[in-house]
């Protein structure tokens, strides 16, 4: 009878301890996900951060770019012009014409 009062104790103990054990690694394993959510939420933020700098230094090339591309055209046209008025002059000068 005894040993039958020695053997459900250590049995009851074995229970609590096995609870206890379960209880615990259930807390990690929370701890755990909770850190990676936390984790992956950092990662998602810096990623989103890096990608708005990208659009936005993206946006100031752009109009860089077209800052660049309306002066070229400028001097393009400008070039163009100055020629077209230099051939003009060659011709009233071989044509003996006087300017208009």
């Amino acid at each position: 009878m005894r040993d039958q009062k020695n053997q459900a104790a250590k049995e009851a103990r074995r229970k609590e301890k096995l609870i206890e054990e379960e209880a615990a690694q259930l807390a990690r394993e929370q701890a755990r996900r909770q850190t990676d959510l936390a984790r992956e939420q950092a990662i998602q933020k810096e990623q989103a951060a890096k990608e708005a700098e990208r659009k936005e230094k993206h946006v100031e090339e752009e109009a860089v770019q077209l800052v660049r591309e309306q002066a070229r055209r400028q001097t393009d046209l400008a070039r163009e012009q100055a020629i077209a008025e230099d051939q003009e002059a060659r011709r009233r000068k071989a044509t003996n014409q006087p300017p208009e």
